[in-house]
């Protein structure tokens, strides 16, 4: 189920590292090199096919952009705040 602008905003509070643009949520990370990042990208991969659910990103040489919204759904949901909490224990470990 599609989330409000303001329950979005309010699960937001939990996750300081993104934001809320575009009917998506959105984080950019910068890595020491590329191999860090395809060695962090191959780890959020085996997690997003666990959950089945699947980000837009990109990836330019040490940095990663990752866009998350519910395509079913034509907007954010939770799934894609599950899949944001997965992506930020794995940026924590």
């Amino acid at each position: 189920m599609k989330l409000t602008n303001d329950q979005i905003k309010n699960r937001l509070e939990d996750f300081p590292d993104w934001e809320f643009d575009d009917n998506a949520i959105h984080t950019t990370i910068e890595f020491e090199n590329f191999r860090e990042v395809f060695a962090t990208m191959t780890r959020i991969a085996f997690e997003c096919e666990k959950m089945d659910h699947h980000p837009t990103w990109t990836n330019t040489y040490n940095e990663l952009e990752i866009t998350l919204n519910t395509h079913d759904a034509n907007g954010v949901t939770e799934k894609d705040f599950d899949l944001a909490a997965a992506i930020d224990d794995i940026l924590g470990a």
